[in-house]
């Protein structure tokens, strides 16, 4: 009989510490009366006791007396580690642990350490416990939930400003924008995150910004600037907008905080008896044009103004001049931000002998009133009406919506324009040289627009009588036809997507008409869309050329100076 123990067991018992040593965890094995058959040496670099309570044959209930009375018991938080626990409970307690099948945990061992527990029971009895040491990956958990908690405080600090504030990394895309901000854009932050200035205001304003924005990131210097913004809902808001760069090199950042600077202003108190109080800016000279995310077009109540009358044919709105006669300091700021908001000009008097000066005063500059707006509660409103010859006076009551105002005032001038035209005289006119009695089938207008949608009705309407311009507006494409047949137009500006006939359609129905006539009237496409399919379909429409919506001013003038061809073009001065 020989008690040695094999070479064999040696071997294995290398190979157990080499694996526990590469893997970086420690190994307890333990028979089924609960004595120690291994215990690999990084066991003590966790349980600091005495080597032989780890020697094969030692009690498993010893090893756990010893680490109870060391102080790091696991699961034991560091400021209760000096309590005298009861000692047989917990000892008991880890011997029920590890005569379970299986048992997983983490748990803290000292202040800053925390350690991994896998116990195991196999079927022979044998017990098996793994430990290993997660404190760096409990740490960079800890860091992770602390950082995530950060930027949700941040953010709701953030949230909580009354400024808007918006933060844009090294490319300049928006990472961060408070309510505040996202408000006066009227959107949701997903669209503006992610996001350059370019994607959110226009070419000339983005530019501006990121010129500024660089300068910021390059330097390192504050910058600051006030600035007149328009809100998406027509409101005023005036800010001194002020940029700074944080971060570190490499990874730094520009914070823009737009202060809302209201408070420069002088404040005017209610009248006696009455309740009306505001504010009003110093000087308005300080503040340079900034951002207008107003777009009256789709802030328009169409049915309003439908209602109000038919103004499909005409938008007489762009260079109108309004005045509003109202002692009410409300209705004033309400009333006038909303005119102005809409491409109006407007402004405010507040009795009868303001009125008299103001419009003496325009007289004298040559500048000509287009609408008196006239308070109900205005006390001298009976004379003023008996005295007013300037222009047009319409009613307006406390209540007043400023967006019915506004369609009042579109059919008033629309009524007024049927004997004489309320714009500006264009700065160019277009006359047909020659005798008029050796012209036969001269046109009656120079511009015939084929459009069903109302809104782009308006917007055409507003730019061609802006340019002095003679048209008919037809709503569908077999009408433009029609209007084509009677009026003999010098141009047609043709939606390519209308109902009854498309403008693809209607095209080919004037040019096989014209093909007996021998004249040839340029057709220009309007379409929403710059496909290569359109474009090869207006080309064998007969179309003379397209362009894109939105339209604007300098568009159509382009297009009449290019394509009116049987027309002298003459420059005023």
């Amino acid at each position: 009989m020989n008690d040695v123990a094999s070479g064999g067991a040696d071997i294995s018992r290398a190979v157990l510490e080499s694996s526990c040593d590469a893997l970086g965890l420690a190994l307890l094995v333990c028979g089924r009366d609960d004595t120690i058959l291994y215990a690999s040496a990084s066991m003590l670099q966790f349980f600091p006791v005495q080597p032989h309570l780890l020697k094969p044959g030692a009690r498993l209930r010893d090893f756990l007396g010893a680490v109870y009375d060391t102080g790091l018991r696991p699961g034991t938080l560091p400021e209760n580690s000096r309590r005298r626990a009861n000692r047989d409970d917990w000892i008991a307690e880890q011997m029920g642990l590890h005569w379970r099948e299986r048992y997983e945990n983490v748990e803290r061992a000292g202040r800053t350490r925390w350690i991994c527990l896998r116990k195991r029971r196999l079927s022979s009895g044998i017990g098996i416990l793994w430990v290993s040491d997660v404190s760096d990956q409990k740490k960079r958990e800890e860091q992770l939930h602390t950082d995530l908690e950060r930027v949700e405080l941040t953010e709701q600090i953030l949230d909580a400003q009354p400024n808007p504030i918006c933060v844009k990394d090294r490319n300049l895309n928006y990472i961060a924008a408070n309510k505040a901000f996202c408000a006066i854009h009227d959107v949701a932050p997903e669209a503006i995150l992610g996001r350059s200035a370019w994607d959110v205001v226009d070419a000339e304003l983005a530019e501006r910004f990121e010129q500024s924005d660089r300068h910021v990131l390059a330097t390192g210097r504050p910058y600051s600037e006030a600035e007149h913004i328009v809100r998406a809902d027509g409101s005023d808001l005036w800010v001194v907008t002020r940029k700074y760069r944080v971060g570190v090199p490499g990874r730094h950042f520009v914070v823009t905080c737009m202060n809302d600077v209201t408070d420069i202003a002088a404040w005017y108190g209610a009248e006696e008896g009455g309740s009306n109080a505001g504010l009003q800016i110093h000087d308005y000279s300080i503040f340079t044009p900034a951002q207008n995310f107003y777009d009256p077009f789709r802030a328009l109540n169409v049915q309003q103004l439908v209602d109000a009358g038919s103004m499909i044919e005409t938008l007489p709105a762009r260079g109108l001049r309004v005045l509003l006669a109202t002692a009410d300091r409300e209705m004033e700021e309400r009333i006038v931000a909303r005119l102005r908001g809409s491409g109006l000009e407007a402004c405010a008097v507040r009795n009868r002998e303001e009125l008299e000066a103001f419009a003496a005063a325009a007289g004298d500059c040559g500048v000509k009133l287009d609408i008196l707006a006239l308070d109900t509660a205005l006390s001298a409103r009976d004379a003023i009406l008996a005295g007013w010859k300037t222009c047009p006076v319409l009613d307006v009551s406390s209540g007043a919506d400023a967006t019915t105002l506004l369609g009042e005032i579109f059919k008033a001038c629309t009524d007024r324009q049927q004997t004489r035209s309320q714009f500006p005289p264009a700065d160019w006119e277009v006359s047909f040289e020659g005798d008029a009695a050796a012209r036969t089938g001269a046109p009656e207008i120079d511009v015939l627009v084929a459009e069903d949608n109302q809104i782009n009705q308006f917007v055409f309407a507003q730019i061609l009588d802006g340019l002095g311009v003679s048209y008919r507006i037809a709503a569908n494409g077999r009408e433009a036809v029609e209007l084509w047949h009677e009026l003999q137009p010098s141009l047609v500006l043709m939606d390519i997507s209308m109902p009854v006939m498309n403008g693809f359609e209607a095209a080919v129905a004037i040019r096989d008409a014209e093909s007996r006539t021998g004249r040839r009237t340029p057709i220009i496409a309007v379409t929403a869309q710059a496909l290569d399919i359109d474009l090869k379909q207006c080309e064998a429409s007969g179309m003379d050329d397209h362009i894109m919506k939105p339209i604007s001013p300098d568009m159509i003038e382009a297009l009449l100076r290019k394509h009116m061809r049987a027309a002298t073009v003459r420059l005023t001065a």
